[in-house]
């Protein structure tokens, strides 16, 4: 059995590891792919002690944007409810539906955040009435909006 060889990966490789990953891998692997492609390179101190160094670089820019996700939470917390304003039919249905860009375009008024409507999750709207959304800020922060849906 030949013994594995560490490696600190230069690109992202599906199913092995993201840029900057410490891995073990084969050494036929390494030697016939991986380093001939450019997408690893031999773990030498040097090179660890840069890729720890990325690691903690990036920790604190994820540790930044969730400090800017939370304050943003709070802001889209004390707005309330959001008004939006459709075309309305018999039986209060209204025409057309209330979408994610609807509601990430009466955030930006109400509140001055820019919100990415991607994030934004919202329930079947049909008809008049009051409806809660969710809108995902970072990976383990989320709002909850009220979205009141009016006549026009």
């Amino acid at each position: 059995m030949a013994k594995r060889i560490q490696l600190v990966l230069t690109k992202d490789v599906s199913k092995l590891g993201r840029l900057g990953d410490l891995v073990e891998v084969a050494p036929g692997y390494a030697r016939n792919y991986l380093i001939p492609q450019s997408l690893a390179t031999h773990a030498t101190p040097g090179i660890l002690k840069q890729v720890e160094r990325r690691r903690e670089q990036e920790r604190q820019r994820q540790l930044e944007l969730k400090q800017q996700a939370l304050g943003q939470k709070e802001a889209l917390e004390k707005v309330g409810s959001l008004k939006i304003a459709k075309q309305v039919g018999e039986n209060e249905a209204i025409f057309g539906t209330v979408t994610s860009q609807d509601v990430a375009d009466a955030i930006q008024a109400a509140a001055n955040q820019e919100v990415d409507r991607r994030g934004i999750t919202i329930p079947d709207i049909s008809k008049l009435g009051t409806y809660k959304a969710e809108i995902k800020l970072f990976s383990d922060v989320t709002a909850q909006i009220d979205i009141e849906v009016v006549a026009s």
